[in-house]
């Protein structure tokens, strides 16, 4: 039995993306409590548990339905997380064009506003005029992973540890042909 226990925090409208196949890219600048050495995507393998903070209907291109355009609060203690998908990166680097960032746009629901802050923005450790990005295959657990939210999944950070889960059964959200034409589609 295959097992992990890394998940990667993201807004759950965009975990909603990757899951359908509409998004098979996640960027990333860092948060403040990501360390000393800044945000870096160093795991392979890691489930996609959503969030909600940060998340606003400006940030994503995507047509909201009316319930996801409702403002929700952050998870509070107890509340239930359902994680269903995970991601596998098939690559990781940092852009450091605009241009390049911009390209893109196709594989992504951020808005371009949204992904311009996080480029310009001069993170931990990450100049302005860079952001990371990752190349990722999602596939859907065989068994949904049921959480109960504490005070250690909080932060404005990006991996966090969870209990055990496993990847094996899980079926991938688009097929092989797909995903390859959608690969050879990405820089």
């Amino acid at each position: 039995m295959t097992t992990h226990t890394t998940a990667f925090k993201e807004w759950a409208i965009v975990c909603d993306a990757l899951a359908s196949g509409k998004q098979q890219l996640i960027f990333r600048k860092g948060g403040i409590h990501e360390g000393r050495e800044g945000f870096s995507f160093k795991h392979d393998t890691f489930a996609l548990m959503p969030t909600r903070f940060h998340a606003k209907a400006e940030h994503v291109t995507e047509n909201l339905t009316a319930e996801q355009s409702i403002a929700k609060p952050s998870w509070q203690d107890g509340d239930i997380i359902t994680i269903t998908h995970v991601a596998l990166a098939q690559w990781a680097k940092t852009l450091t064009s605009w241009a390049d960032v911009k390209k893109l746009s196709a594989h992504h629901i951020y808005s371009e506003q949204t992904l311009s802050e996080r480029f310009h923005w001069q993170g931990k450790n990450m100049p302005t005029g860079s952001i990371h990005v990752a190349l990722v295959r999602v596939y859907r657990l065989a068994e949904p992973l049921a959480l109960s939210y504490n005070q250690s999944y909080a932060g404005c950070r990006s991996w966090i540890d969870i209990p055990e889960y496993s990847t094996d059964s899980m079926s991938p959200v688009l097929d092989d042909a797909i995903f390859e034409a959608t690969c050879s589609d990405i820089l």
